[in-house]
């Protein structure tokens, strides 16, 4: 996990469009939403990072219970 490590029971997962590998995930709700205000600097980015490369490099995001 490239993000940050999750603490609740959701993550938001991106994954590479070339293989399918698993390249970030973040802490969400169960809806999605990712509160970037708990993110660190560098998972904040690499958020960021992520959604500007949704369907060039990385794949549109999905929730997964981690339950």
């Amino acid at each position: 996990m490239n993000g940050s490590q999750a603490t609740g029971g959701f993550v938001l997962c991106f994954c590479r469009l070339q293989d399918g590998n698993q390249l970030y995930a973040f802490p969400c709700d169960a809806c999605g939403n990712v509160d970037m205000d708990s993110l660190s600097e560098r998972a904040r980015h690499n958020y960021l990072y992520a959604r500007a490369l949704m369907g060039l490099q990385v794949g549109w995001p999905a929730v997964q219970s981690i339950s």
